[in-house]
């Protein structure tokens, strides 16, 4: 399956969406804010990277500019429970495959990181 990062702020939302695509049979790595993530990204490769918007010390937006700069076939899938953190990632629509709007049920999130690597999948073919 995939190796995604997921870059959260909130611990136990971070977990619980670890947990949760774990159970699809993907291979999950964490981050607590966008600099720790982007760090991360340059240890290894990954399929894709799920972040919050809006975080401490580096927020989503910035996170996506820097790792799309440096990770150009990375996938990107946001996250926000913010009206107006999603407005401000419409400027990225080239750069991110959906933002997925929070709260979110654990069937959701699992199926939305599906539709983005299958998204992914059909783009690169």
């Amino acid at each position: 399956m995939a190796k995604i990062l997921i870059t959260e702020d909130e611990d136990s939302l971070r977990m619980f969406v670890a947990r949760a695509l774990r159970l699809d049979g993907h291979e999950t790595h964490e981050a607590g804010d966008g600099a720790e993530g982007l760090e991360k990204l340059s240890e290894g490769s990954f399929d894709l990277l799920l972040s919050d918007i809006r975080m401490p010390v580096m927020d989503g937006i910035e996170l996506v500019h820097q790792a799309s700069a440096k990770f150009p076939d990375l996938k990107i899938l946001l996250m926000t429970g913010y009206a107006e953190q999603r407005e401000r990632a419409d400027d990225l629509a080239a750069k991110v495959i959906d933002v997925v709007q929070k709260p979110f049920a654990l069937p959701d999130i699992r199926r939305a990181v599906a539709s983005a690597l299958a998204a992914a999948s059909s783009r690169a073919a």
